[in-house]
């Protein structure tokens, strides 16, 4: 038998359930896993990524919907994706993203009131039987160190 493991998920499991909204707090306190904040949106780690780098850019306003977001916004949401993608890509070499946005529930958006694009590394061979057989990703690298590797090709990381 193989072990999996993913120690943060025993936090997310017993921490009390926040009904604030996830995208609207972090990036106005301390949160460990931010990449950097810019006027109109930020970069965090995914908590629960499907990959080792998998990251989220979101505008700091709370909108629901890619047709709520401002031009201005939009633009500045994109930089930073581009960067993120540039930094993913000088720290972790992958072989291709997915870059993508869920929106709405059906869609399968876990967040479904704030808008936020996925930024998802990948290599060739990272699908395996894992997620087909046991719905089970495998993060191979803890978060915080992967976050770091990251954030030390950003410029003006937070």
């Amino acid at each position: 038998m193989n072990t999996l493991w993913a120690p943060w998920r025993s936090e997310y499991i017993t921490r009390p359930k926040d009904v604030s909204c996830v995208f609207c707090t972090a990036p106005q306190g301390e949160d460990p896993l931010i990449l950097k904040k810019t006027k109109s949106c930020f970069a965090i780690m995914n908590r629960f990524p499907y990959t080792t780098g998998h990251c989220l850019v979101a505008p700091n306003r709370h909108v629901g919907d890619i047709a709520e977001v401002s031009q201005k916004e939009f633009s500045e949401i994109i930089s930073l994706v581009k960067e993120i993608v540039s930094a993913v890509r000088k720290a972790m070499n992958p072989d291709g993203f997915n870059v993508g946005c869920n929106i709405g529930a059906v869609a399968g958006a876990g967040i479904a009131d704030h808008f936020h694009v996925h930024i998802v590394p990948r290599w060739s061979g990272d699908t395996n039987f894992m997620p087909v057989i046991s719905d089970s990703h495998i993060i191979s690298e803890h978060i915080l160190v992967t976050r770091d590797k990251i954030a030390e090709q950003l410029s003006g990381a937070q």
